[in-house]
């Protein structure tokens, strides 16, 4: 289960959120500039809302009112960014190894999953984008998180990328039990992965709607950039 429910601005633009969601896939729906990412960086201790209570399972990650803020190593997070961050001087495997804990799919199953095995001595400058970012799940997966997070993740591929990709993230989400907070502004990948959407506009989370909804709510290319905090 995880909740989150904050308010805060970042310098003149306000952020609020109400969100309560069970296993499975949570997206966060909406404009470039309407503050997507803003609410991950809150979940994993990055920025601190004025007012906010955020909980993972029975763990409570941030409580202004009871004087709780976990800082961001402790919170068992898993993150993967827009742009796969992958140490250039070690292999694939060092790096699927760094931080590496007792997970419950195991080195094996993550290999397998993501479809790493041909890569898995090349160093990171020898690796495609969708290779790589599928090297940053593996890596996020092994190291035992209690929660996923991942920004916008095949934003800097190119159509044919994301086709091969989304397919991995799909297994990542029936394979595992991980809880997984996706954030995009791409309809496809929102339709194919979630199990649940909540939509944003300029700062505030607006709704909450299953899939079916969504798709019949949200036409194709109806999302538009807004000048705000950031994704």
């Amino acid at each position: 289960m995880l909740t989150v429910k904050l308010e805060g601005t970042i310098g003149n633009f306000p952020i609020a959120a109400d969100i309560e969601a069970g296993v499975g896939v949570t997206a966060i729906y909406g404009p470039s500039g309407a503050g997507k990412s803003t609410i991950l960086r809150a979940i994993a201790g990055l920025w601190q809302p004025d007012r906010g209570f955020i909980q993972v399972g029975e763990n409570v990650l941030l409580d202004t009112n009871g004087d709780i803020d976990l800082p961001t190593e402790k919170r068992r997070l898993g993150v993967v960014f827009q742009e796969p961050i992958l140490f250039p001087h070690l292999s694939v495997r060092a790096n699927l190894g760094f931080g590496m804990k007792k997970h419950e799919t195991g080195w094996d199953g993550v290999i397998e999953m993501l479809d790493l095995g041909d890569v898995i001595d090349r160093m990171p400058r020898h690796l495609s984008g969708g290779e790589a970012q599928r090297v940053a799940l593996g890596r996020a997966i092994l190291s035992d998180p209690q929660i996923l997070l991942l920004d916008e993740p095949l934003t800097g591929l190119d159509d044919a990328r994301r086709a091969h990709v989304l397919p991995y993230l799909e297994r990542l989400r029936d394979e595992t039990t991980i809880p997984i907070v996706y954030v995009s502004h791409h309809r496809d990948e929102i339709l194919q992965l979630a199990d649940l959407i909540f939509t944003i506009e300029s700062g505030t989370v607006t709704g909450e709607l299953t899939p079916g909804e969504f798709d019949k709510k949200m036409r194709p290319n109806d999302v538009t950039r807004q000048d705000g905090a950031g994704k």
